[in-house]
Parts: structure tokens; C-alpha cells; sequence
């Protein structure tokens, strides 16, 4: 078969969906200043779907440092892979900057997250190697881990005795081959909004004697008394190994970071395909991500207010009844039971007739049945913004289970 004839035939789970989704359901365009009110579709929408935590991205000290680092050095400089020619003495401040208020030795800025961690664990790891990760780890981990050449296993999610019994195989079989082994989970997932068991998981290191890898990219500037992440919050800063921040949600950037002692980030600079071999951060990125760092650091009010907001939310759809599963940190899931097509609705509606922008999740990233429409408050938002989503979020809870989105989808079928 021709590949294009391949692919053409099948799109994926999500890109089958493509023709009636493409523009509205996947791939919309919210226009206008990134705040808590944009334009969608031409129309003004409450929208709780971006990760801008801190409410950083339009902060206007962060702006006017973007706007005169880009005019003084322009979107090119420094040219070239950080261990060629494109390093420079801001990246390296920045990076022990990160890794002192991490609680690690040395840390080491990488281009992108997504790319960041996956390159992680092709360094970190041979075919001798094991490694143990949880189930609903981020696509990045998952990506990782499906490049590794050696064994890996899998504990149910958050389970300490699940992840015990994987651990106990993989110390075995690394023991066997000569190798070591690794633990990958997250601080903070960012589907379910659940803490990863990071102190319990630490507690086994001294049994098993493998190293831990963690993905805070929700809990970097969110969690703990500093912001420092979910190590911090969870009083476990120093049993974390390896430390993974990303600048995408709390500091509204781009680019990765990680951080851990100093010979293992010395090991990943000269390492790290990914960074080898890529263009570094431009100088305006960089210089823009240190004002955003400062203020992080500066700014707990910032983190009170994105946490005041959280709770209200939070709390308002659990006395209205609604399920947000055991969501422990900022991040909002509404779980609703129904089927594509409702879902389809029930999103329509909340968008048109209430003005409501918040992402929708379905089959086959959660068990079919389901629907979750995920909230993420910033300190942005208020409490006017809180209380008329409660309103709106009980309108459309009471249509669903009246089977209106079933006939509403039924109607628009004839």
C-alpha cells in the first residue's frame, strides 16, 4: 500500500473527527490580549483553558523586557546549538538561578518541554536499564519511554503498592543486566489535577535504590510555600533526583528546564540530542523568561490569588454536586456522564449560549462514557468570573441529564 494511501485512510482517534471539529472542537482560535476574556468565533468568551497561571503573559513588565530584548538583539541571536555558538552568559544565569530555587546544584535551559523530557530520558538511559513510570504519565513521558530500548513497566496510576511490585521486577532484571533503574512521574498531572505520590515514591528509593525522574511542568511556580514546585509542597525537595520545570504554563513562555546535581547536568549538556543538535534559546526569550522568573519570586500574590480563585471554583461545583474527581492542586476537571455527540452539544451550548471557553476532553483520552470539560483558573480570573460559570455550569449539568443534548443532536441529524 502507498503510505499516503495509508495515512489517508486513517487519521487517528481524533483526526478522524477532523471534518465537523477542525475550527470549533480542535484547532479554535482565540483571538485578542491573552487574558480571561478573548474573542472566539467573533464573539467575547469567558475562557479557562490556558495555562497562563500567574497571569504573567501580558504582565506589563513582562512585555516592555520582551519588547526591548527583541529591538536590542533582535529574534536570531545567540546563532547556533547552546555547545557551539549559542551560548551566552543570560542563559547560564538563568539556569543557576532555576536550579537554587529548585533546591538542586545546576540546571540546564532547554528550547522546548515537550522534546526536553523525551531527550532526557534518551540520555539518561541504555538497553541495561529499566525503567518504571506511571500510567497516565504526559505524552512526553510516554514518548520517551517508547524510545527506550530496554525494559519498562508500569505501575496503576498513583498506586504506591502497584509501583512497589514494579519496582521490585525492575531491580531484578537491572540487576541482572548490570543496569539501573529509573522511576518518571509527575507532581502534578495535568488532566485530573491529582498530585504524583512524589514523598511516598522517594520513601522506596532507599529499598530499591533507583533514581527519580519528576515532571512539575504544572507545579513549577504553583506549588509549595516559594512556588518552587510539588517537591517542595510535598516537604521532599531532596529525595527528587532529577527535577523537570517547563516555562509554558506559570511563567506564559516557552521552553524547558532541568535541573539535578551537577554531574548529571553536566552529563546532559553534552548528551541531550535534542539540545545538541537544536538551535538555542533566542536572547529574547531568555531575557524575557528571567523577568517572569523574577516576578514569579517576587509576586506571591500572584500564587494567592490563581489559589483563592482554584478554591472557589473548586468548591462552588462541589456543593452544586459536580464531580472534579480528587483533584488536589489547581486544575479543574468536571467529569459529566455521556457520549461523543452529547459532548459535541453540550460544548456548543456552553460556548453559544453561555460564552464559555473551557477544553473538552472524550474517548479515547478518557474511558468512553465519559466527558471532561477541564477548567484552569489563573489569578487573573474573579470571582465574578467563578460565579457565573457555577451558574452556567448547572444550566448545561441540568439539560444533560434531561437528555436535551441527545435530542438537540437527534434534531440537527434530520
Amino acid at each position: 500500500m502507498d503510505l499516503f494511501d495509508k495515512i489517508a485512510k486513517n487519521l487517528g482517534p481524533i483526526g478522524q473527527h477532523y471534518e465537523w471539529s477542525h475550527g470549533y472542537f480542535s484547532f479554535p482560535k482565540l483571538e485578542g490580549e491573552i487574558a480571561p476574556r478573548m474573542l472566539f468565533n467573533g464573539k467575547e468568551h469567558l475562557v479557562w483553558s490556558l495555562n497562563n497561571y500567574l497571569g504573567l503573559a501580558n504582565h506589563p513588565e513582562v512585555r516592555a523586557v520582551d519588547a526591548k530584548a527583541a529591538a536590542d538583539f533582535g529574534m536570531a541571536y545567540p546563532m547556533g546549538a547552546r555547545m557551539m555558538s549559542g551560548n551566552s552568559v543570560y542563559h547560564e544565569e538563568l539556569e543557576q538561578n532555576l536550579a537554587t530555587f529548585v533546591g538542586k546544584e545546576d540546571a540546564f535551559l532547554l528550547n522546548y518541554g515537550y522534546q526536553g523530557m523525551v531527550s532526557i530520558i534518551d540520555a539518561l538511559v541504555d538497553r541495561n536499564d529499566v525503567i518504571v513510570y506511571d500510567a497516565e504519565s504526559h505524552a512526553c513521558i510516554i514518548d520517551g519511554v517508547r524510545l527506550h530500548i530496554g525494559k519498562r513497566f508500569v505501575y496503576r496510576h498513583n498506586d504506591i503498592e502497584s509501583c512497589e511490585r514494579q519496582l521490585i521486577r525492575a531491580t531484578k532484571l537491572a540487576h541482572a543486566n548490570g543496569g539501573s533503574v529509573l522511576l518518571i512521574t509527575e507532581g502534578v498531572f495535568g488532566m485530573s489535577g491529582v498530585q504524583g505520590q512524589l514523598k511516598e515514591i522517594a520513601a522506596l528509593k532507599a529499598k530499591y535504590g533507583f533514581r527519580m525522574l519528576v515532571d512539575d511542568a504544572h507545579g513549577f511556580g504553583t506549588m509549595g510555600a516559594t512556588g518552587a514546585g510539588t517537591h517542595e509542597a510535598q516537604g521532599c525537595m531532596d529525595e527528587i533526583d532529577i527535577y523537570f520545570g517547563t516555562f509554558a504554563k506559570s511563567m506564559a513562555g516557552i521552553g524547558a528546564f532541568v535541573a539535578a546535581t551537577r554531574p548529571v547536568i553536566t552529563y546532559l549538556r553534552y548528551n541531550m540530542r535534542s539540545q545538541t543538535f537544536a538551535k538555542s534559546l533566542p536572547m529574547p526569550m531568555v531575557l524575557g523568561l528571567r523577568k517572569r522568573f523574577e516576578l514569579l519570586k517576587s509576586s506571591p500574590e500572584l500564587r494567592e490569588r490563581l489559589w483563592n480563585v482554584a478554591r472557589s471554583l473548586q468548591n462552588g461545583l462541589r456543593e452544586r454536586g459536580f464531580d472534579i474527581g480528587a483533584t488536589n492542586t489547581m486544575v479543574t476537571p468536571v467529569f459529566l456522564k455521556g457520549d461523543l455527540q452529547e459532548a459535541t452539544a453540550l460544548t456548543r451550548d456552553l460556548r453559544e449560549t453561555h460564552g464559555i471557553f473551557c477544553s473538552i476532553v472524550v474517548y479515547p483520552v478518557i474511558p468512553k462514557g465519559l466527558i471532561e470539560l477541564r477548567l484552569i483558573p489563573t489569578a487573573m480570573h474573579t470571582q465574578e468570573d467563578v460565579n457565573y460559570t457555577l451558574e452556567a455550569f448547572t444550566a448545561i449539568s441540568e439539560k444533560l441529564n434531561a437528555g436535551y443534548y441527545k435530542q438537540a443532536v437527534s434534531v440537527q441529524s434530520d
